[in-house]
């Protein structure tokens, strides 16, 4: 397996796995990713920033996250809780993976290479959110390591959990 930035190319698989996402969550009614989100112009705009991974194995995507570097402005504000740390974080959105690759370690594997990120860019944090909903994602992060600090308001308003974990640069 290859973790590589994205490529526009890469859109029409990563649709389909967002499809898929969003089809799941719908199943296990969870009200998130049911607004069109995220959208092929967000994961654009992911590519244009060298912010969009893809997970390749044997030339198949399988999976695919956004990773974000010290700006995410709806966590400039936590309640009933707390950060771990402040300064610099890394954060992941827009994570899914292909549904006949769900329970086989993707996920977690996606994590530990955003860890091997911030250690090698000398990154303290990993900062990640979620629907309240999504248990299994819930799951992922404690599993993980990442530790629940508050909760978070997405530009919409809407909450999410907000999970944290430091790593050691």
């Amino acid at each position: 397996m290859k973790l590589r930035l994205a490529q526009t190319l890469d859109l029409p698989a990563m649709m389909a796995i967002v499809s898929q996402a969003q089809a799941a969550l719908k199943a296990a009614g969870i009200d998130q990713w049911q607004n069109g989100y995220p959208t092929p112009e967000i994961l654009l705009q992911d590519m244009d920033r060298k912010n969009a991974y893809v997970l390749v194995d044997q030339d198949e995507i399988i999976a695919m996250m956004t990773v974000i570097f010290n700006d995410e402005p709806t966590y400039d504000r936590i309640y009933d809780g707390a950060w771990l740390t402040t300064g610099a974080f890394a954060v992941v959105h827009r994570m899914a993976v292909a549904d006949k690759r769900k329970q086989c370690g993707i996920a977690s594997y996606l994590i530990g290479e955003v860890e091997r990120m911030c250690r090698a860019n000398h990154i303290p944090s990993l900062k990640m959110d979620t629907h309240k909903d999504n248990k299994p994602m819930r799951h992922l992060l404690e599993k993980c390591g990442l530790v629940r600090c508050g909760f978070i308001l997405l530009r919409d308003g809407n909450p999410r959990i907000a999970y944290e974990k430091t790593i050691p640069t």
